[in-house]
């Protein structure tokens, strides 16, 4: 049984997976040929037994695709690796979206939105 776990990220409308801990790489023009391109890779790697794949979204432009070749349960043996990407992936994603927010808070003062706000309830 084997586990292959893939960060994948699209730019310029092209979809490319690098093996978290591994060298298979591919690249394709959607998500959907990207994933038979890298079930295809594995198979030819481990043709073991039965294919379970899952892919998720972790952001607009980034994902996490995992192929899991033989029997189990496919979160107890792969949930680990596609949690440490995950969270890699977010850390990642998300620090343009935090200094924006930041950016948004100093353009209005937090006491104007609290007075406002209490002005119109009590006043």
């Amino acid at each position: 049984m084997g586990v292959f776990t893939f960060v994948c990220k699209s730019k310029d409308g092209v979809w490319s997976a690098k093996q978290y801990n591994g060298d298979i790489e591919a690249s394709a023009d959607s998500t959907y040929d990207l994933e038979r391109k890298l079930v295809k890779e594995v198979l030819s790697r481990d043709s073991s037994g039965a294919v379970q794949s899952y892919f998720s979204l972790v952001s607009p432009t980034s994902g996490v695709f995992e192929v899991k070749i033989g029997g189990g349960s496919f979160v107890a043996s792969g949930g680990g690796a596609v949690a440490a990407a995950i969270s890699g992936i977010a850390a990642a994603s998300e620090a343009p979206a935090a200094e924006a927010k930041k950016e948004e808070k100093n353009e209005e003062s937090d006491d104007e939105e609290i007075g406002g706000f209490f002005d119109d309830m009590f006043g």
